[in-house]
């Protein structure tokens, strides 16, 4: 039996991780202006591995078997290398963070149709149309946003970041279960870091402007993001069903788009908010349980 705080933090765990993850576009809308993408991520990397490194040597949890350092590192590669480095990417290229937002948010629908061949997880009829509702909801929130200075690179990198989350969020449910997520947080951000650090030397100045605002922006997407919401993505992945997991980032843009307003003063149109609402009724028919749950 669960006891309350537990049942509790399961309740409450998908609210807090949407709101979370959504402020991640923002951070990153904050400080790229002041640091080129994988600049920026590199030292983002190393600040999480330092501490999360001061966790493990006040703590001293047991460290995981060769396998399972491999499976982390994989894992770190794609849910933080590759997706973030493509979101990243993309808000430098001029693609609006709402649009960012929407093509990482068709996650669920890549996520749904690999789980169901690779983790044998089974989407039923009324997932699927929670799936296709979210579709049409983010489409809603970001509609007429897709204009301006946004480039090929920036769409392409999007796209990227959105191949990268999907297998990674499928390979941690699989793989990453067992870890302990101290160690399995090193190993990820560390593993992440050096491959974006290779990058960064590869096609980048590394000129950093430590303004306030970038310092701030580091500072809320290490703690924040990086402890806070990608432990809540992990705990609610061990404990659901990935499709059910997944479909909470169609409520990321909406999210987003309401950060943005308070934030840059982005106006939200009337459509907007309908597809808000769109979005919610998605997610409802993907987590709502008839029976026995998923998994």
């Amino acid at each position: 039996m669960s006891s309350p705080i537990e049942k509790l933090a399961v309740f409450a765990a998908p609210g807090v991780f949407v709101v979370l993850w959504a402020s991640g576009f923002i951070g990153a809308k904050f400080g790229l202006p002041y640091a080129e993408p994988m600049t920026f991520l590199t030292i983002r990397m190393a600040a999480v591995a330092f501490l999360i490194g001061v966790v493990i040597v006040l703590t001293r949890p047991p460290w995981p078997s060769r396998q399972d350092v491999l499976h982390s590192a994989i894992t770190g590669v794609f849910v933080h290398g590759i997706y973030l480095g493509g979101v990243f990417v993309s808000i430098y290229h001029h693609l609006p963070a709402g649009l960012a937002a929407l093509v990482v948010s068709l996650q669920p629908l890549l996520t749904a149709t690999l789980a169901n061949r690779w983790l044998g997880e089974r989407v039923i009829p009324r997932q699927w149309a929670g799936l296709a509702l979210g579709v049409i909801g983010v489409a809603l929130v970001v509609q007429g946003k897709a204009s301006g200075e946004t480039t090929a690179l920036g769409w392409t990198a999007a796209v990227v970041g959105l191949i990268g989350m999907t297998i990674g969020t499928l390979y941690q449910k699989r793989f990453g279960g067992s870890i302990d997520w101290r160690p399995g947080f090193l190993i990820q951000y560390a593993a992440a870091g050096l491959v974006l650090a290779i990058a960064a030397l590869l096609f980048e100045t590394h000129t950093v402007q430590w303004t306030a605002e970038f310092v701030f922006a580091l500072a809320w997407l290490v703690i924040v993001l990086s402890f806070g919401a990608i432990w809540l993505l992990y705990y609610l992945i061990r404990r659901q069903a990935a499709a059910r997991v997944v479909s909470l980032f169609y409520l990321t843009p909406p999210f987003t788009a309401l950060m943005a307003y308070g934030a840059f003063g982005e106006r939200l149109e009337p459509l907007a908010l309908v597809g808000m609402a769109v979005c919610v009724a998605g997610v409802f028919l993907v987590n709502w349980r008839v029976g026995a749950p998923q998994s």
